[in-house]
């Protein structure tokens, strides 16, 4: 009786595994829902407000932002359009650069607009102090440089700025003409769980 029970289970296993197998073979297993709180997600959605000088150096011995990829010639005084620069800017919490280091703002700015001083930013803020250290958010959008105030979309964020999304306004604060270094204050309105 025993292996006939034996028999019965192995069977009922055997076809709920072949069930199983085949359950998603017509590609309807590509999408689930999951349960918010496996990922660590609260029922509300937080607004952090996030504010830190961005220090764009392009001079001296160790520039933080370096051109890789000069701009076309026919705009190349004007709108530096073509152009692609690397940062990794220092972020801190005031306007001079010596004062407490918060992260980096990591990515690329690239020269998009045939007319004006127009970037295309892709940027990610890594920040390395407090409660947020190991978090970033990352901003995609255009920044024309000669308005007094820039506005660009935050699209996502790791730790604790999982699912982060939001915007970002960016002023100068600073700018040598002579080295082309800069310090721009952003303003970051950050919403997550």
């Amino acid at each position: 009786m025993a292996k006939f029970i034996n028999l019965i289970l192995a069977a009922q296993i055997l076809l709920l595994a072949i069930t199983v197998a085949s359950a998603g073979k017509n590609g309807e297993d590509f999408a689930r829902k999951v349960n918010r709180k496996h990922l660590g997600l609260g029922e509300k959605e937080k607004l952090t407000h996030l504010r830190v000088y961005w220090h764009d150096i392009v001079s001296g011995r160790h520039p933080s932002s370096i051109m890789i990829q000069r701009p076309v010639p026919d705009y190349s005084s004007s709108s530096f359009f073509g152009s692609v620069t690397m940062i990794d800017n220092a972020l801190t919490s005031d306007v001079p650069i010596n004062s407490t280091l918060v992260g980096q703002a990591q990515g690329m700015y690239a020269g998009a607009d045939q007319k004006e001083l127009g970037f295309l930013m892709a940027m990610t803020f890594a920040f390395k102090t407090g409660e947020y250290n190991g978090s970033s958010i990352t901003i995609l959008g255009r920044n024309v440089v000669m308005s007094d105030v820039r506005e660009m979309p935050v699209v996502g964020g790791s730790g604790m700025f999982r699912f982060a999304r939001g915007y970002v306004e960016a002023r100068t604060k600073e700018f040598d003409r002579k080295t082309g270094d800069a310090t721009v204050e952003y303003n970051c309105y950050v919403l997550h769980y």
